[in-house]
Formats: C-alpha cells, sequence, structure tokens
C-alpha cells in the first residue's frame, strides 16, 4: 500500500471518529453546563439490584432493570427521586412522624411522580 493510498484511507475514518466524539461528548455539552444524569452510580446500582432482586437475577434482567433506570434518571431529577424515596422510607415506620408522611396530599404528589417516572421506565423496558 502506498503513502498516500493509506492517507486516503485514515482521512475516511475521520468522519466516524467525530461523530463518537460528539456522541460520547454530548451528555457533558446538554443543558446549562449540568450533567444529564446526575444520579450517583451507588444509587444508580442500589436501584438495579433492588430491581433484579424483585424480577429475576438473569442477564436480561439485569439489562431491563439498568434500562428502567435510565429512562427514570432521564425522568425525574435525582434530587426529586431522593425526596420521595425518603416520603417512603418515613411512611414505613410507625408513630406521629410516620403519620405525618402518610396523611398529608404533599407527600402523596411527591410519591406519585416517582411512580409515574417508574411506569414510564417500565413501559420502555420491560
Amino acid at each position: 500500500m502506498t503513502a498516500r493510498r493509506a492517507e486516503r484511507r485514515a482521512w475516511r475514518l475521520v468522519p466516524g471518529a467525530l461523530i463518537l466524539a460528539l456522541v460520547f461528548a454530548s451528555p457533558a455539552l446538554a443543558g446549562d453546563g449540568d450533567p444529564v444524569n446526575d444520579y450517583p452510580t451507588e444509587a444508580r446500582a442500589d436501584y438495579v439490584f433492588a430491581c433484579m432482586a424483585a424480577n429475576g437475577q438473569t442477564r436480561e434482567v439485569l439489562k431491563k432493570c439498568a434500562c428502567s433506570q435510565d429512562m427514570l434518571a432521564a425522568i425525574l431529577p435525582y434530587d426529586k427521586y431522593v425526596e420521595a424515596e425518603t416520603v417512603l422510607s418515613m411512611r414505613q415506620g410507625v408513630g406521629q412522624a410516620a403519620n405525618a408522611f402518610r396523611s398529608s396530599s404533599r407527600f402523596d404528589d411527591i410519591v406519585a411522580e416517582l411512580r409515574r417516572a417508574q411506569a414510564e421506565a417500565e413501559i420502555r423496558c420491560f
């Protein structure tokens, strides 16, 4: 192969490399400098482990649960997720504090937003 031919062949790879670079850089460029996905890895792993515990321990379920978590993260910001998970956790307790979390419509709305996001994720991934 001549040097000229090798150079032409290398230039044909440039558009593909540029597309890949843009695809991998796009999350960092979205929005006002905020990352598209603000869920920490630990929260993602917890979600996937819980999903797999409920649905089976297979490779197929792993893919579906990871997809579900990705969809959830795309729909619901992490701070809203934490808020809803906190409400659900508090509702499991006993006493006046737990009753306050069970009886307030404000908390119902927070949990409902999480449930809608989970339902959408389940429809898309399962």
